[in-house]
């Protein structure tokens, strides 16, 4: 059910009918607030029964502020919409409006996606992304999908350490930065995607706990220390005003939701959903995507699309023979569960995970497969390797080649991670810039998950892993291109699905698939048109024999293993 937000009672700050800024901060272990701002100035806030402190002042966009606590701590705005200086120091008033060169942009259908991931310190900040949109337009993808920009301490990060949600971070640029590149992607006819992060706030720079520790539960810990209290609205209502500021003022396309598994009140992601969907124009196509253990139940009722994990695994095992971790829970006979992932969605559906020792998933066999956002790599599946290394350097350009044509030509929606289209080698690394004894935590915490792998069990060895601190370990990740060849696959295979597969994929349903081989999968699906579509993968170097399907052949990597083919039988 959909909650309705009053933008008068919201967090953060909101210039109002007679010119002036109101303030408004739910800090209800506080007996007093002020708002400081800089330079000079102290304001008294009037404390409400329910723990909101508000005023209303006369300051101009740009006006630096924090909030002076009862003990005279001085803390940043939690809904601040911009932190210049960094996440330890003042907020400042943003509230003016953006000339939108494309105001009349309303998107583009879910169908139609082709989602590109990019981190955006890598590719030079908003200004780079936005130089970059021409090759990417050129490259076929429909949709750029930026890692979390929300403010995280020190200068590199990929996102995940956020404590700021409302302010994108400066070493990415400024708010009108981001809202630039947003509006440039629009007039390119491309959607942008955010990652945002509900689950967790980073390790420095949260200060909340010092003025609302109700936001917390203290039953409840995770791996990030006390789980957000989802039981309260206002903390509910905290995240919701996020996901609307975003989709609102800065006009994202859609949202990634990272790891909402682990928000413990999971109704509060339906009713966020409504939220959305009885706010945003109805004109807009407004996409909401998650992160999360195959969960088919927000799908049928809230939300657009879902990352398949277990498509990612899966592949990841036939093209690479890796078993460890929780790849060992899909090295067993993998063509059978690829072609489970190919029919239904999801390996995992309610079985027993021997890697979790507990059950996982729920069914989806009724869902649609373009609810599944499918990925041969993005920034988790790259960057949690010890070293980062890409699929370029683990597996055989041939055989590569044929998991890209099955991704791209398949009813499920695709996703590349930067580099890919380049076929770079460039490794993908977890970076961060913590100082002093946060900073040496990190560093060996980093080396100490990995003390379990028979390749690290040798100090020595893991003392290798590069440290996630050393400002070399983020500019060894900045992708470096190898081939034009790979980048014209991906051109062609991007136009061949817009062309063939986009425009009949709506209501499309599968027809079945079968192992047919070690490494061999043959699937079928009937489109939304009538017409027929037929995937025949091989990632094994043995030649399989299959039936030639019904319908002409659309592409085909080769004529010897491994190899992809791609057949499209016309409804008349």
């Amino acid at each position: 059910m959909a909650h309705h937000l009053n933008v008068a009672e919201m967090f953060g700050t909101t210039r109002v009918d007679d010119g002036r800024v109101r303030f408004r901060l739910w800090a209800p272990a506080q007996q007093t607030v002020s708002v400081a701002f800089e330079p000079g100035g102290l304001v008294p806030m009037q404390r409400s029964n329910n723990g909101w402190f508000e005023v209303t002042a006369a300051v101009s966009d740009g006006t630096g502020y924090r909030y002076r606590l009862s003990d005279g701590q001085m803390v940043p705005d939690p809904a601040s919409r911009s932190q210049p200086r960094g996440v330890h120091e003042a907020s400042e008033v943003k509230t003016g409006p953006f000339a939108w060169k494309h105001p009349d942009w309303r998107g583009r259908p879910w169908t139609e996606t082709v989602l590109y991931e990019i981190h955006a310190g890598t590719a030079g900040g908003f200004r780079g992304i936005r130089d970059d949109l021409p090759r990417l337009k050129a490259l076929g993808v429909t949709a750029v999908e930026l890692m979390p920009v929300n403010a995280f301490p020190g200068e590199r990060n990929w996102g995940y350490d956020g404590v700021l949600p409302y302010a994108p971070d400066p070493a990415y640029g400024s708010t009108e930065d981001l809202k630039a590149l947003v509006d440039a992607a629009h007039g390119l006819g491309l959607m942008m995607f955010l990652d945002v992060v509900y689950n967790h706030f980073g390790p420095d720079g949260n200060y909340l706990a010092s003025y609302a520790p109700q936001f917390f539960r203290d039953d409840v810990m995770t791996p990030w220390g006390s789980a957000i209290d989802f039981r309260r609205r206002e903390v509910r209502d905290y995240f919701t005003g996020n996901v609307l500021m975003w989709l609102q003022d800065f006009r994202f396309d859609g949202l990634r939701f990272d790891a909402v598994h682990a928000i413990l009140e999971q109704d509060w992601v339906e009713e966020m959903a409504a939220t959305v969907r009885a706010t945003i124009s109805p004109n807009r196509h407004v996409h909401l995507v998650l992160e999360h253990h195959n969960a088919g139940s927000h799908l049928r009722t809230a939300v657009d699309g879902q990352w398949n994990d277990d498509g990612h695994n899966v592949l990841h095992v036939l093209l690479t023979g890796e078993d460890g971790g929780y790849y060992a829970d899909y090295a067993s006979d993998p063509a059978a569960k690829l072609a489970r992932v190919l029919a239904e969605g999801w390996v995992y559906q309610g079985e027993r995970s021997p890697y979790l020792n507990a059950p996982r998933g729920e069914p989806c066999a009724d869902l649609p497969p373009y609810v599944h956002v499918l990925f041969l790599q993005n920034h988790d599946q790259v960057g949690n390797r010890a070293f980062g290394e890409r699929l370029t350097s683990l597996t055989s350009p041939a055989a590569l080649e044929a998991a890209i044509t099955l991704q791209m030509l398949c009813p499920q929606i695709p996703l590349l991670f930067m580099g890919e289209e380049t076929a770079s080698k460039t490794p993908f690394l977890f970076f961060t810039d913590h100082h002093a004894e946060l900073a040496d935590a990190v560093r060996e915490g980093r080396r100490q998950e990995f003390a379990g792998f028979a390749e690290f069990s040798d100090p020595e060895k893991r003392e290798r892993i590069p440290d996630p601190n050393a400002v070399e370990t983020f500019t060894a990740s900045v992708p470096r291109p190898a081939s034009d060849e790979r980048f014209a696959l991906y051109k062609r295979l991007i136009a061949l699905r817009l062309k063939e597969i986009v425009p009949r994929l709506t209501g499309t349903v599968s027809l079945g698939a079968d192992a047919i081989g070690p490494k061999a999968v043959s699937a079928a699906w009937r489109l939304g048109d009538g017409s027929r579509l037929t995937i025949v993968t091989n990632l094994g170097a043995e030649t399989v024999a299959f039936a030639i399907p019904p319908g002409r052949l659309l592409f085909a990597t080769g004529d010897t293993a491994p190899l992809t083919a791609v057949y499209l039988e016309i409804a008349t």
